[in-house]
C-alpha cells in the first residue's frame, strides 16, 4: 500500500456550517473525530506505515476538531482510505455529494444501507472512513453522546464513493457514510449507526466485487464488533484541541 497526499485542506471563507437544523432527518451521523494519538490496530489487516503516518500527520494538524459535512464556503476535506491497485491509500475527499456545481440539496453525508439492498449499483465505489469516535445526540433529551471502540483506538465505517465537481470547475472524490439499525444496547441512545468495518474485512470493502452480497456481508461484518461499541455522555459533539498538548 502507498500513501497519497492528504492536506487538511480549507479553502477561504466561514467556519464549515452545521447542517442539523431542526428539519433535518433523525437516524444520521454528522460528525465524528480523529484522534493523532490513536490505536493503529483496527483499520487495516496489513497496517501501512506510510499510510498510517499520513493519517497521523493530518489529525495532528487538526489538532482535535470535530470533522463534519463539507460546506459550499468553507471547503473542508477530509481523509478517506480508498483502494489503490491491491492495496489501499489516503485521498483528500468531500463529506457529502456534490449536484449541479453545489453541495446536494437532499441529505446525502449518510446512505442507509436499506437504501444500499434496493440500489446495489451505489457500491461500485466504496472506501473507509478513519475515525476514533462519532457524535449522536438522544432525540429523548437531545444529550450528546461519544460513540467508538475504546479510548483513542482507531477503526474504519463503512462508506460509498462518487466523483463531484463545483461551479468553480474543481473536481472531487464525494463520499457518504453507510448506516444501519444500531443493536437494542445502543438504541436507547441512538438508534443508527455507521456500518463499522473490521480490520480483517477493511480488503473485502475496498476491493470485492459489486452487488448484494458484499454489503451482507459488511452487515454480518459490522455485527461482530456491537459489543465492543461504547456510548459515553459528553456535553457536545465539539471537538478538544485543548486536551491533545
Amino acid at each position: 500500500m502507498r500513501r497519497a497526499e492528504v492536506t487538511r485542506a480549507h479553502y477561504p471563507g466561514t467556519r464549515v456550517p452545521d447542517v442539523r437544523g431542526p428539519g433535518y432527518p433523525g437516524g444520521m451521523c454528522a460528525s465524528y473525530g480523529l484522534d493523532p494519538r490513536f490505536s493503529d490496530a483496527e483499520l487495516l489487516a496489513e497496517q501501512d506505515a506510510a499510510l498510517l503516518e499520513g493519517l497521523r500527520s493530518w489529525a495532528a494538524e487538526n489538532a482535535g476538531e470535530t470533522l463534519r459535512p463539507t460546506g459550499r464556503i468553507a471547503r473542508n476535506l477530509n481523509p478517506l482510505v480508498v483502494p489503490d491497485g491491491a492495496g489501499a491509500a489516503l485521498q483528500s475527499a468531500w463529506w457529502g455529494h456534490l449536484v449541479g456545481g453545489a453541495p446536494a440539496r437532499y441529505p446525502s453525508i449518510n446512505t442507509r444501507s436499506e437504501r444500499l439492498r434496493e440500489r446495489s449499483g451505489a457500491l461500485r465505489r466504496r472506501a473507509i472512513v478513519p475515525a476514533t469516535a462519532w457524535f449522536e445526540r438522544r432525540a429523548s433529551d437531545r444529550t450528546w453522546h461519544e460513540f467508538g471502540l475504546g479510548d483513542g483506538v482507531l477503526f474504519g465505517m463503512a462508506a460509498v464513493v462518487q466523483n463531484g465537481r463545483t461551479d468553480d470547475g474543481a473536481e472531487f472524490t464525494c463520499y457518504s457514510i453507510v448506516m444501519r439499525d444500531a443493536p437494542a444496547r445502543l438504541a436507547g441512545v441512538h438508534d443508527r449507526m455507521p456500518v463499522l468495518v473490521p480490520a480483517a474485512f477493511a480488503g473485502d470493502w475496498l476491493h470485492s466485487a459489486q452487488g448484494p452480497d458484499t454489503l451482507e456481508e459488511a452487515l454480518r461484518a459490522a455485527a461482530g464488533l456491537d459489543d465492543r461499541v461504547t456510548a459515553t455522555e459528553r456535553p457536545d459533539d465539539k471537538g478538544e484541541p485543548d486536551r491533545l498538548f
